[in-house]
């Protein structure tokens, strides 16, 4: 099905104001694009642009995405584009009103988000060093598991957003430092740490990094032959899937962010401040962060109803 006409170059002129002004990033874009393009499809089957819908073929749109079993998240995010779309026409006085100022929200509730223990995650970094270690010298076997286990060491030590870490300098490495600087979402500068085992995995792979030529010549840390010329994160997640089905983890628990999250909720399991931990992530809101502390008090609860002599 084709979009109506018109529909397209809106759709377009959004994005263009989203990067432009707003600084948003690629793949936000092709978020909000993906969106869009949903809902006006949806639409042009009643004859209609997405420009000129209603709150109604609105409405009917999100209870669309319901009857196909789409999760609440998914619905919220459409509704969030959709919201940031029509104001944007209604600035730009391509229309006189906003028909998402009176739609409700899809309810739902606030998961817990995935963690690992930090006896897993234990197991998942030894795992990938000891394939490092043992890998044939020279092998692509051998860089491919040095690559791993510094992206790993990596981001368990600092928590990066997995953009953040593929895209990272190979500067960071080259100066060999306890602390660097990453610029994270909306262009926020932020220093993150480096564990002493983080820095000599990075190390052993800056070794192996420098003899292959192309690679050497590459700004990136994890240089690669993709269009953004360092490692995608679709591999990186397909590689920590297969190290952490080697270390006994089951792999629907395990993705880059579940990593992310382990680093958070570790750091105040073990009495980290709250706001330290916002900062190290990047968080503009804390309410973002203290998503880690119901973490902490569920496992608290369970810990308690397992062993105290007196749960029910």
């Amino acid at each position: 099905m084709t979009l109506k006409v018109g529909s397209g170059a809106r759709i377009e002129a959004f994005l263009e104001m989203m990067a432009a002004e707003r600084g948003a990033s690629d793949n936000t874009l092709a978020s909000y694009r993906r969106d869009l393009e949903d809902a006006a499809q949806h639409i042009a089957a009643k004859g209609r642009a997405l420009q000129d819908a209603g709150a109604d073929d609105l409405r009917d749109f999100l209870s669309a995405l319901s009857v196909q079993g789409f999760a609440a998240t998914t619905q919220t995010r459409k509704l969030s584009a959709l919201r940031q779309f029509f104001q944007f026409l209604y600035s730009e006085g391509l229309r006189g009103d906003d028909p998402t100022g009176i739609l409700d929200s899809p309810k739902r509730g606030r998961g817990l988000p995935k963690t690992l223990s930090e006896e897993e995650t234990g197991r998942l970094l030894e795992r990938a060093e000891a394939d490092a270690r043992e890998a044939a010298s020279g092998s692509p076997e051998q860089v491919a598991a040095l690559r791993l286990h510094a992206l790993l060491e990596v981001l368990y030590a600092s928590g990066l957003r997995v953009s953040e870490l593929v895209s990272l300098p190979v500067t960071v490495a080259l100066r060999d430092e306890r602390f660097f600087a990453v610029r994270g979402k909306g262009g926020k500068e932020r220093i993150v740490p480096l564990s002493g085992k983080a820095r000599s995995a990075m190390q052993a792979w800056l070794a192996v990094r420098t003899a292959g030529s192309a690679r050497s010549e590459s700004p990136w840390l994890f240089p690669a032959g993709s269009e953004s010329g360092h490692l995608s994160r679709q591999v990186f997640a397909r590689e920590l899937k297969t190290v952490a089905a080697r270390a006994g983890i089951e792999t629907a628990k395990i993705s880059p962010h579940v990593l992310r999250h382990a680093f958070a909720s570790h750091l105040l399991q073990n009495g980290a401040d709250l706001r330290a931990v916002q900062e190290l992530l990047g968080h503009s809101d804390i309410s973002t962060t203290q998503i880690y502390t119901h973490v902490l008090e569920k496992r608290l609860a369970e810990l308690v109803q397992k062993h105290h002599p007196l749960a029910d």
